[in-house]
Formats: structure tokens, C-alpha cells, sequence
């Protein structure tokens, strides 16, 4: 069977807009070149929850017209970066940048168009697996270049000089693997502002496929970057939300797992809470400590994962908001 975060992709291509756009990775000389990722390796089989339910709702966003300028770029592996850019960013000399890793552009495009603010969309799809975000900006430079490239279309595009503001990061589900990577350099955990997780901080067990109950442990070098962002959240000086459901893969980690360990890094704990959440989600649990927060959402099924990716305007709101 195809591991989760296939069947997820597969679910979100449904929904996308294609965006197709050939041409070579523009670099900028003064970053020097860009290293292409190794070949991508298979992702990790999951055991495939059998379980159906109709208890949540399960809404679903559509696409809709959002004004403003698009335009597309050849951006890393080669692979297409969605931008978009609100009118009102034309008569601004700084703008702030969403950055969404996975997933339909139009669904993010939406979110950044919902907090009413000078601040583009930057939509990037590199394929299946968390390995191939991961490799795709293992150098720093690939991240330094992205930035620049998505400030000269900008420029470009508005016909007038303006500077990057506020960086936030977006990674659902495999899109994950990019922001811990891009976290990993020192001088992006300090350029980057806010970060959003949803449903997608995952790492391996060790030994490899050996859950916890049966005396496994986490792989935690995947979550060190993450955590160390989090940490400076909790400290007020990031802002941090992660939100997660309760999918087991049973072959590598789950995002409650996975949580979990950030939180005790922390020295935190959960409080139980039940609420409602955006698209009939249904909140069993939070963190709040600082400008750090965990969400925990029920659900085990492919539904629920997806639902993360539709809450996305309003938990964006809420992490930029507070």
C-alpha cells in the first residue's frame, strides 16, 4: 500500500489548480550555485487505518476569485513556485511573506487573502514524501535564493522597490520535511517569523518500524529544528502553532507522537479540550505557553488529514493574529 502522505497527495491533486512551467532554477550570482537534491528515495510504507466515519463534517473549501496578480516561476528540483500577490501590496514599500509547502496554491492563496494584510502567497509542490522537501533545501542556499527570486518578482510585478518583512512558514503533512530543513541554518531559525505544521512533523522509530509500545523510540534529529523554533516561540520571540490529528501509520511516527516529545522537550503538557474547531474539526486537546501553541484534533482517516489543509485560513489567522 501506498505510505500516507501518497494518499494524502493524491487526495489534495484533486483539488489543485495545475501549474506547469519548464525552465531551469533561476539562481542569483551572489548565492552562488545551487546543489541538486539527490535522487529522491521511496517513502515509508503505512499501515492503512481501516477505520470509516461519518460523525465529522468534513468540509471543503472550493476555489474562487481572489483578485490581485499570479504568476509562476521554476523555483527548487525544478519544480514550478505559485505566487500570488494582493493589490494592495502594489503601494507598499515592505511586504510579508506566507510560505506554503504541499498542497493546492489556490487553498493557501485563500488563506493570505483572508488575513486582509500587504502579504504574498509563495506555493511550492515537490513531490511525495517528506525526503524530497527535506533534500530539496538541505543547502542554505536554496532557501537564501528562493527568498531573493520571490523578492524580484515582486518588484517585478509591482513595478516598485520593496523589502520582505515577516517570513512564515507553512508545512502540511510531507511539506514539513522543507521547514525543519530550512530551520536547520542557524540564520533562518532567526529570519523566519511564525511557522504553521498542519497535520505533518513525522520521523522514523528506532529500530526502524518499532513502535513505542513495543520498546521503540523516536528518531528525534527530525524534530530538533522544530523544537528549537518552538522553544523560542514559547520564549515570545517566534510564533509557533501546531495542529495535528490522531493518524497512526504504525511504520513511522505520528504527528501526536511526534507533538508529544516537542512538548516534553518543552517542559510542557497538554490540557484536555473539547471544542469545535473550522471545517466541523473536532479539538481534543491544546498547549499554550508563550507565542507557542498545539492543537490536537480526533480523527483517523484520510478525511481528517485533509481537513487540516482546509482549516488553514483561520488557524493562520490565529497564529498571525495573536
Amino acid at each position: 500500500m501506498p505510505c500516507f502522505e501518497m494518499v494524502a497527495r493524491v487526495m489534495v491533486a484533486r483539488i489543485a489548480t495545475a501549474v506547469a512551467l519548464t525552465g531551469p532554477w533561476a539562481t542569483l550570482p551572489a548565492q552562488g550555485p545551487l546543489v541538486a537534491p539527490p535522487a529522491a528515495a521511496s517513502p515509508a510504507a503505512q499501515n492503512p487505518s481501516p477505520m470509516l466515519e461519518t460523525t465529522r463534517a468534513h468540509e471543503r473549501l472550493a476555489p474562487r476569485a481572489l483578485g490581485g496578480t499570479a504568476r509562476a516561476f521554476p523555483g527548487p528540483a525544478d519544480q514550478p513556485v505559485a505566487l500570488w500577490v494582493p493589490d494592495r501590496v502594489r503601494s507598499r514599500d515592505a511586504f510579508d511573506v506566507v510560505m506554503h509547502f504541499h498542497g493546492a496554491s489556490w487553498l493557501p492563496q485563500q488563506a493570505v487573502a483572508a488575513l486582509g494584510s500587504r502579504t504574498v502567497a509563495v506555493v511550492l509542490n515537490l513531490g511525495a514524501g517528506s525526503g524530497i522537501y527535506d533534500r530539496s533545501f538541505a543547502d542554505p542556499a536554496v532557501f537564501d535564493t528562493l527568498l531573493a527570486t520571490v523578492r524580484r518578482e515582486v518588484v517585478a510585478m509591482t513595478g516598485r522597490p520593496s523589502r520582505i518583512g515577516r517570513v512564515t512558514l507553512v508545512g502540511f503533512s510531507a511539506g514539513h520535511g522543507a521547514v525543519r530543513a530550512i530551520l536547520r541554518e542557524p540564520r533562518h531559525l532567526a529570519r523566519v517569523d511564525a511557522v504553521l505544521l498542519l497535520d505533518g512533523m513525522h520521523t522514523s522509530y528506532v529500530p526502524e518500524g518499532q513502535v513505542l509500545a513495543a520498546g521503540g523510540m523516536l528518531d528525534t534529529m527530525n524534530l530538533l529544528s522544530l523544537t528549537n523554533f518552538a522553544r523560542a516561540a514559547a520564549r515570545g520571540e517566534k510564533r509557533m502553532l501546531i495542529a495535528h490529528s490522531e493518524i497512526f501509520p504504525g511504520t513511522y511516527a505520528s504527528t501526536t507522537e511526534t507533538a508529544d516529545w516537542t512538548i516534553s522537550a518543552l517542559g510542557l503538557r497538554r490540557a484536555p479540550v473539547l471544542q469545535w474547531g473550522p471545517r466541523g474539526m473536532q479539538q481534543l486537546s491544546e498547549v499554550r505557553q508563550g507565542r507557542f501553541r498545539v492543537r490536537g484534533f480526533a480523527g483517523t482517516t484520510a478525511p481528517d488529514h485533509i481537513d487540516q489543509l482546509h482549516a488553514m485560513p483561520e488557524l493562520l489567522k490565529r497564529l498571525l493574529s495573536r
